[in-house]
């Protein structure tokens, strides 16, 4: 599944599907159907929650934020919203996959990615939102159209509210005591951390995000001492580290995941 092997079957074109009150229409694609779903009205931050529904077909997969050296990762952008400030995506735990080719982070089945869109007055008007994402077979499908909503048209929704929540609710819970990983080490090669989970807590994986321009290899593991760690290798990095912001990571085990921040190296 390597980018330069992607292979454009079937790529809906960007026209507008219209609005279905709080839900857009369906985007149908070869391998399954994707939608945009809002949920209530805004918060008194301005924020409105709403999820990207990625309908799979059995034996398809779609990717993670960072999916490895190969993969288009989801992307939802309003910048065609004159009431939206920006569309924020978050993630599930994802699995690890290996398909001979390459090793990539992403989802085996259907899938609801929480959104939180900052809006820049009190009230949510029409969102016009093109997306890009891949969805894999035995081949990678590039899914791109605009998903048109009205979050006004039907706020109580209850279908709607309950997989906007649902999607929320399975999130990785963010990092804690004993549940995380402590750096351990941070160069230009190499990232190294040690993976703390609940006694008894197994398999244990770690995803590492790149982003600003960081570019992350396959996290490798190893146990000594009865400790795990991961050393992540740096592929490539801005010529100068930035000063907000840092690297999102997420721990899984069959006990549960969890989220949380690195530094910058």
């Amino acid at each position: 599944m390597l980018r330069q092997s992607l292979i454009l079957l079937f790529v809906l074109a960007a026209r507008p599907l219209e609005a279905v009150a709080s839900s857009s229409a369906w985007l149908e694609t070869q391998g399954g159907r994707v939608r945009l779903v809002t949920a209530g009205a805004p918060d008194a931050h301005g924020v409105l929650t709403g999820a990207l529904q990625i309908d799979l077909l059995p034996g398809w997969k779609t990717y993670w934020r960072d999916p490895g050296e190969a993969g288009v990762p989801p992307v939802v952008d309003v910048s065609a919203s004159p009431s939206i400030v920006s569309a924020e995506l978050s993630f599930p735990a994802p699995h690890r996959f290996d398909d001979g080719y390459s090793k990539w982070a992403g989802y085996k089945h259907s899938i609801a990615l929480p959104v939180k869109f900052t809006l820049k007055g009190s009230e949510a008007g029409k969102i016009d939102a093109d997306i890009f994402l891949g969805i894999c077979e035995t081949i990678c499908i590039p899914v791109q159209g605009r998903l048109e909503v009205d979050p006004a048209g039907d706020p109580g929704n209850a279908a709607d509210t309950a997989l906007v929540e649902a999607a929320f609710a399975a999130l990785p819970k963010p990092e804690h005591p004993g549940f995380g990983v402590k750096l351990l080490a941070s160069d230009a090669g190499h990232i190294e951390v040690e993976a703390h989970a609940p006694a008894g807590a197994e398999p244990i994986d770690f995803f590492l995000a790149g982003e600003q321009g960081y570019v992350f290899g396959t996290p490798e593991r190893r146990e000594a001492g009865g400790k795990v760690r991961f050393s992540i290798p740096l592929l490539a990095r801005p010529a100068t580290a930035p000063t907000q912001g840092a690297l999102r990571y997420t721990l899984t085990t069959d006990a549960g995941a969890v989220e949380g921040a690195l530094p910058f190296p």
